[in-house]
């Protein structure tokens, strides 16, 4: 087994994501299914891969993952975090490009609980005068 570069964990929404970073040819693992197994929808594949092509080093790294929690958006979200987060880790120098285009910020929105008297967070059941 090839030597670990990095390690590093994103979170979304309820989502968590564990990274391993290796040297390699590109090849993508989740939960030990392929890229285009784990997400069959094209706008995921493009925002995980997003940090690799902002800093032109697609196809030089091997990347496993473990993800658990939320649904795929909320994965996808998690794993470019986490992508970004170890490749700053392997060189500090691609901090301020990643930075910039705002991959290193965790997205801290989350979904707000409903309360009770009403049918969801903020909706109200409709008045009724009589």
């Amino acid at each position: 087994m090839a030597q670990i570069i990095a390690r590093s964990i994103g979170r979304r929404k309820t989502a968590v994501a564990r990274l391993r970073l290796f040297d390699g040819k590109g090849q993508i693992s989740i939960n030990d299914r392929k890229l285009d197994d784990y997400f069959p929808r094209l706008s995921h594949k493009i925002a995980l891969t997003e940090p690799l092509q902002l800093v032109g080093l697609e196809g030089q790294y091997n990347i496993i993952v473990n993800v658990r929690g939320g649904g795929p958006t909320g994965q996808a979200g998690a794993i470019r975090l986490a992508l970004a987060r170890a490749l700053e880790k392997v060189d500090g120098d691609l901090r301020p490009l990643l930075k910039k285009a705002g991959m290193l910020t965790r997205d801290a929105r989350e979904v707000e609980r409903k309360k009770y008297g009403q049918p969801g967070a903020r909706k109200k059941f409709q008045f009724s005068k009589r």
